[in-house]
């Protein structure tokens, strides 16, 4: 089981609304165990979230690097690391 930091499930609790049209996690608890369900998977760079996201199939060659940090998955979190929540 993966374990994702407070201010990863913070955040993901605030932009939630970037990726879904309702809430799906209403405390850090539920954020945790939708994030698990869902095998979000927390990275380190940009580079690697274009190798995780080619290796799951979706096609980001014509894509810029800023338009790959906006994609509704992907959650750029303030230390620098990405959060991507394929759901």
């Amino acid at each position: 089981m993966y374990e994702y930091s407070q201010s990863c499930l913070e955040e993901f609790l605030k932009r939630q609304g970037k990726l879904f049209d309702e809430p799906v996690a209403e405390t850090l608890e539920e954020a945790e165990e939708f994030l698990e369900d869902c095998m979000a998977v927390v990275v380190d760079s940009l580079k690697e979230v274009c190798d995780y996201l080619e290796e799951s199939g979706m096609d980001i060659s014509g894509l810029s690097l800023d338009e790959i940090r906006e994609l509704e998955e992907v959650f750029e979190l303030e230390d620098g690391t990405y959060l991507i929540v394929e759901a």
